[in-house]
């Protein structure tokens, strides 16, 4: 491949829908975490500030059942996506589902995390495929997500339906869940979700490639060798080629707006860690 050598190109990552979907949760995510954050530490003064400015908690609680729809509207879109891959590769739904190299967590996965707990400590980078054990976490998040935070979120939202099905307790069980599985989630996404994927010393301090779509070979040699050498293998490589990367504005608006929600998580995470101290220690 001798043009390697005289220019850089590029490979895509994501395309334009998994960009625009994954746009979809992040808005939506970062919305219902503070809105049900400010609601759930209503008495604490940032979550009384953020209600001030977001126009009083009725306006908050309104914002927040908004977002769910938009939750359910990108699952919606997440299981398109799925179904077109599915159609796309010519395979049975269990030899998609169970691809070796697909979404679907796997023994492999298991031999990458030893692997990368033994290069944490000097060995050798793991041969990493297309997606690693920890994305396919956090893929998998979304429909745990939908089933415990969604299904419990719909019971709140609507008690008198829900109560034909389920005994009064069932409802206070439900904002439990509800309360603190969204809790558990914030934590994760604004602590080990946001580490992993750009604040990582070879990303920090932000992966762009969510937004523009696009990674150099050298990135895709370097990160994913598996990946790298099935497209050599298979003569694809060629044909996933480009010449030029993102354009520059679009790169600028990568970081900017990934700026603005790493940060507005990390300010969340602290409030809210703040917020737990005092109800553990304190008793306030």
């Amino acid at each position: 491949m001798a043009n390697e050598q005289n220019q850089t190109l590029y490979i895509e990552r994501f395309s334009v829908f998994q960009r625009l979907t994954h746009l979809l949760v992040i808005l939506s995510f970062l919305t219902l975490a503070l809105t049900g954050m400010a609601l759930k530490f209503a008495m604490d003064p940032w979550a009384q500030t953020l209600a001030y400015f977001g126009g009083g908690f009725v306006v908050l609680g309104a914002l927040h059942r908004f977002c769910a729809i938009i939750t359910f509207f990108y699952f919606f879109l997440t299981m398109v996506m799925l179904v077109t891959d599915w159609k796309k590769s010519n395979n049975s739904l269990f030899g998609f589902l169970f691809d070796p190299e697909g979404l679907m967590p796997n023994l492999n996965d298991a031999k990458e995390i030893w692997g990368t707990l033994k290069w944490f400590f000097g060995g050798p980078r793991p041969y990493y495929g297309r997606w690693t054990y920890w994305e396919k976490f956090d893929f998998f998040a979304v429909f745990w997500g939908i089933a415990v935070i969604g299904g419990s979120g719909l019971a709140l939202w609507f008690p008198e339906e829900f109560s034909l099905l389920l005994p009064g307790w069932g409802l206070n069980i439900a904002t439990i869940i509800h309360s603190d599985e969204a809790l558990l989630a914030s934590g994760f996404i604004f602590t080990i979700h946001f580490y992993n994927t750009h604040l990582r010393p070879e990303k920090f301090p932000l992966d762009p490639v969510i937004f523009v779509g696009k990674i150099t070979l050298d990135e895709l040699k370097h990160e994913r060798p598996r990946e790298y050498d099935k497209l050599v293998e298979s003569g694809e490589l060629e044909n996933q080629l480009h010449n030029s990367g993102p354009e520059g504005w679009l790169v600028k608006m990568a970081y900017a707006a990934g700026f603005v929600f790493v940060t507005t998580g990390a300010i969340l995470i602290y409030n809210i860690i703040i917020s737990m101290y005092h109800y553990i220690m304190v008793g306030h």
